[in-house]
């Protein structure tokens, strides 16, 4: 009995420390926005910068997988070129190596449950202030993370695997065969990392090992090595669906990581042996070490930042080299095309942490204005085709982009509600609440496209003839819609709009709502003196009402924007 509450009590601890590191990673992103993602996407000017600014965005959130998520969908989005790409990937592999030295000083040998416990019951009374929350929920996470690592420490001690004989056969036994053994154990911390989804557990796991004197050194940075290998796996999975660039991107991760495992490895015994020499350690290949816990962790953390940084000095000098061959191993397909049938930015289903979700959102939402914007164009083109052929293909170009401003609008909206479901800031969520508004506002404007074609379609079928001041009319109607959403489209650009600018499109709303009412005037007038016939009329004011329809959906847009930025 009492066996299996140690073993459940591991597992939990193992548990905690995930949940612990989950929560203050979040917390650290709801503090800094969206800046850790406008750095990434700025601060990558040459190679040593993408490195620093990988390792420093990793460092600070705490997660590899998620800078290097964020990396590929980047890199899918057009954000990043994949050079850049691969230096911040190869920052992002110096940065997670804090984790492990966090669990070094964490998980010394002094009891650290009083301080976590003042700490905890500090992070609730900041968290439910509410205006220090984030606060709150980092300094919850970091708690959670010293109190799983502290349980597993203690609870590794108490359950004495040093003293247990089938522990100490079955790791006597798989230590013995040399190379083999590490291997073995590559391959072992590569399964264990890919399935739990995070090397902070593993690396916690081994630390606990090789601590309780039950796993040699060697063998445990066999492990620390795998997870390596296991932590590049899962963006290359979310990669599948992306696009040709985004799977370069996360095939770069695993390729400098095997890289790395391939040349460590050839030197391991040497390498592992230096850095034992320099915490004043004898290494003996394959005999668990008869030092301090405290020595064994640090040596393991040495090497896995030495391993990372090494690695990166070398290839740093080869990223064309290495953009060359992932390009190589991932060709281009001949049918592979940037069309608008597809999401650019958060395709593939690519999501990286919620919070750090909100910058992808919203250049996809652009993209999707940019798409309404087109269709304008080609009414204007409908408006004036006299060829048959021509004019049923551009209908169709134009039934098709409505078709796609909808699917637009569903995945957009799916997306925004599944970065909802994290834990976000306060101003995420405005943020996730005004983007649903505009992706809504933005279908209504590719619904009243489409509308002014079937109006045009009608026209055109029914051989109705438009005067010639009509057609002046309708002319400068869509010219004023067009002029607006171009401005609502560079609105969009950066999420921005400044108060003179909101002043100035509210000001050519109201000068295409006056427009519109005095068209209407005259033309009850004109068909009133009998200038045209009362189905030419209606046919005008279909299109011009669905014009004065459009330019409402716009201004509705900058509105939503304006409320964004000046409002909150």
């Amino acid at each position: 009995m009492q066996l299996v509450l140690q073993i459940i009590t591991l597992i939990g601890s193992v548990a905690m420390l995930m949940y612990g590191l989950k929560v203050m990673s979040e917390g650290l992103q709801k503090m800094a926005g969206s800046k850790l993602s406008n750095v990434l996407g700025t601060a990558t000017t040459n190679r040593f910068t993408g490195v620093l600014t990988g390792a420093f965005i990793t460092a600070a959130v705490q997660s590899s997988t998620a800078t290097t998520v964020m990396t590929v969908s980047f890199v899918s989005a057009g954000i990043l070129s994949l050079a850049q790409a691969i230096s911040v990937i190869m920052g992002a592999n110096i940065g997670t190596t804090f984790t492990a030295w966090i669990m070094v000083l964490g998980g010394g040998s002094f009891d650290l449950r009083l301080v976590v416990y003042t700490a905890i019951v500090l992070a609730v009374a900041l968290i439910y202030t509410k205006k220090n929350a984030n606060l709150g929920d980092f300094l919850m996470g970091l708690s959670l993370l010293l109190l799983g690592l502290t349980t597993l420490k203690i609870n590794a001690t108490e359950m004495h695997l040093d003293q247990m004989q089938p522990v100490r056969d079955f790791f006597a036994a798989t230590s013995s065969w040399g190379y083999g053994s590490y291997f073995l154990y590559l391959l072992v911390g590569g399964i264990l990392t890919f399935a739990v989804q995070s090397s902070a557990a593993i690396m916690a796991i081994t630390m606990t090992l090789c601590s309780t004197h039950v796993l040699p050194i060697d063998m445990g940075i066999s492990l620390v090595l795998g997870e390596n290998i296991g932590t590049t796996i899962t963006s290359n999975i979310v990669a599948l669906s992306a696009s040709t660039q985004a799977r370069r991107a996360a095939m770069a991760h695993l390729v400098f990581n095997l890289f790395g495992v391939i040349w460590v490895l050839c030197i391991f015994r040497w390498f592992v042996g230096w850095v034992c020499c320099a915490w004043g350690v004898e290494f003996t290949p394959g005999v668990p070490s008869d030092v301090s816990p405290d020595k064994l962790n640090a040596i393991l953390a040495t090497f896995h930042t030495t391993f990372n940084v090494i690695n990166t000095c070398i290839l740093i000098g080869f990223i064309p080299l290495l953009e060359k061959l992932v390009i190589l191993i991932i060709p281009s397909k001949p049918e592979e095309k940037d069309t608008d049938n597809s999401l650019r930015f958060i395709s593939g289903g690519l999501m990286s942490t919620s919070e750090l979700s909100i910058l992808q959102a919203w250049k996809e939402v652009h993209v999707f204005a940019m798409r309404a914007q087109r269709m304008i164009g080609m009414v204007h083109d409908l408006f004036y085709e006299q060829d048959n052929t021509q004019f049923t293909k551009i209908f169709t170009r134009i039934e098709k982009y409505e078709g796609i401003c909808d699917r637009m609008e569903y995945e957009i909206a799916q997306y925004l509600n599944n970065v909802a479901d994290g834990r976000l800031s306060d101003q995420s969520k405005h943020e996730v609440h005004k983007m649903l508004r505009i992706v809504s506002e933005l279908e209504s404007v590719g619904d009243s496209n489409y509308n002014l074609s079937r109006f045009i379609r009608n026209k055109h079928d029914g051989n109705i003839a438009f005067t010639e001041e009509q057609e002046r009319n309708v002319e400068q109607m869509i010219y004023l819609v067009t002029l607006a959403q171009n401005k609502m489209v560079d609105s969009l650009e950066n999420a921005n709009i400044s108060r003179d600018d909101f002043y100035a499109m509210t000001n050519m709303e109201n000068e295409i709502n006056n427009f519109r009412d005095e068209l209407k005037n005259r033309n009850m007038q004109a068909i009133t003196d009998h200038e045209y016939e009362y189905s030419v009329g209606v046919n005008y004011m279909d299109i011009i009402l669905e014009l004065e329809k459009m330019g409402d959906y716009i201004i509705n847009v900058e509105e939503a924007i304006y409320e964004h930025k000046h409002d909150k």
